[in-house]
């Protein structure tokens, strides 16, 4: 990809894309990681001598124009605080002539935060409209919202097909790291997938088996696997029109797939519920499965022991209840003791997974991509990383 050394941007204004569509809670920013995640690129363009940065984002899924909940006004004094210098807030459409009027008076040095693209008919269509009409705001754009590169939206790139164009800094970062995991990674090479259904990484898990040692299979997908094996999964999380699937998986891979032999069963969907440890293919009936036993806790932190490249999508239990994140927060200790391992963590609640267990700083990189994230892994070529060829 074109990088920010390959991109003059000495006296230009410049367009950048991020990503800021955080949680907000009563107008409050609840977590600023995708804010400050930002800020390399921000710094290197200043350092670079952009003369002003104007930064756009989507936020939330407003269906038919602004609405107040989907504002991005919150975000721009946590930015501000985050930057240690002013930010200004243009709130107008962020395709409109009194937006680039305030664009072009803006003092050099300044930085300035868009309201969201979403706000603006045509962005997830990549209106070809509207994608000039962005680029009427900068001289140079600089995508750095990779969480959105898997979208072909006109603020992505449509824009860039508008004005010379580079990957930011954090870009850049994801798609190195994650590229690592699909070329020639250092083996032995072992890959974690738990959520809750196989279809939602289906591809992720046909592209990733022919190429790891071992793929240990976790949260509520593991029961359909259990099932397709024909094992009692009492009242636990499966997809029925899975199973044939699941077992053409386990016939062609089966030496490469780990699955729970152990599993902590609830009466009921609760954190209080009444527990016990069950085998996990012999689940009593009106019981189901929230989470890794100790034995497959122990089975999965031995599989993965002298691991040199690592990479974990999806918890392996319903570890938003505390009495059911054991199993999770097992994985993670595990993953972060491993010594001298290439280790990734995907997916947002895996990130999730990874943070409440304190073990954040111990892996080699947190991706902040979801379902981006993903489809890279799935050997899909996302619209946003190609425009930055």
């Amino acid at each position: 990809m074109q990088n920010l050394n390959t991109l003059d941007v000495q006296g230009k204004r410049v367009l950048v894309r991020v990503d800021y569509n955080v949680p907000v809670k009563n107008g409050v920013v609840q977590d600023t990681t995708r804010v400050t995640a930002s800020l390399p690129t921000i710094r290197a363009l200043q350092a670079a001598g952009a003369r002003n940065i104007v930064l756009m984002s989507h936020f939330g899924r407003p269906k038919n124009g602004p609405e107040d909940k989907y504002s991005l006004a919150p975000v721009a004094p946590v930015l501000q605080e985050a930057l240690g210098q002013p930010v200004t807030f243009l709130p107008g459409l962020p395709d409109s002539e009194e937006t680039l009027s305030a664009v072009q008076a803006l003092p050099e040095g300044a930085v300035a935060l868009l309201e969201n693209v979403r706000f603006a008919a045509g962005e997830e269509k990549n209106d070809a409209g509207l994608s000039s009409r962005f680029a009427r705001l900068g001289d140079a754009f600089v995508l750095d919202a990779f969480g959105s590169a898997h979208r072909a939206h006109s603020s992505v790139s449509g824009v860039a097909a508008e004005l010379p164009h580079a990957a930011g800094t954090l870009l850049q970062t994801e798609v190195d790291a994650l590229s690592r995991l699909l070329e020639n990674p250092e083996r032995p090479y072992v890959v974690i997938i738990g959520g809750a259904k196989v279809s939602d990484k289906l591809k992720v898990i046909e592209n990733l088996l022919p190429k790891v040692d071992r793929m240990l299979i976790g949260g509520g997908m593991a029961y359909t696997f259990i099932k397709a094996q024909g094992g009692k999964i009492g009242n636990s999380i499966h997809e029925d029109d899975q199973l044939g699937l699941a077992e053409r998986l386990l016939a062609e891979y089966g030496d490469k797939l780990m699955l729970p032999t152990d599993v902590v069963a609830a009466d009921r969907f609760a954190e209080d519920a009444q527990t016990q440890i069950v085998a996990a293919n012999a689940i009593p009936e009106g019981w189901e499965g929230l989470d890794a036993g100790p034995e497959t806790r122990r089975a999965y932190a031995d599989a993965l022991r002298g691991a040199k490249t690592v990479f974990w999508n999806g918890p392996l239990g319903v570890f938003e209840f505390a009495a059911f994140a054991g199993g999770t927060n097992a994985i993670a200790e595990a993953v972060a003791n491993l010594q001298g391992a290439y280790t990734v963590i995907g997916g947002g609640d895996s990130v999730s997974a990874i943070n409440q267990s304190g073990q954040g700083d111990r892996v080699s990189h947190i991706s902040t991509g979801g379902g981006a994230s993903l489809e890279l892994l799935e050997g899909k070529k996302l619209p946003g990383v190609e425009a930055m060829r």
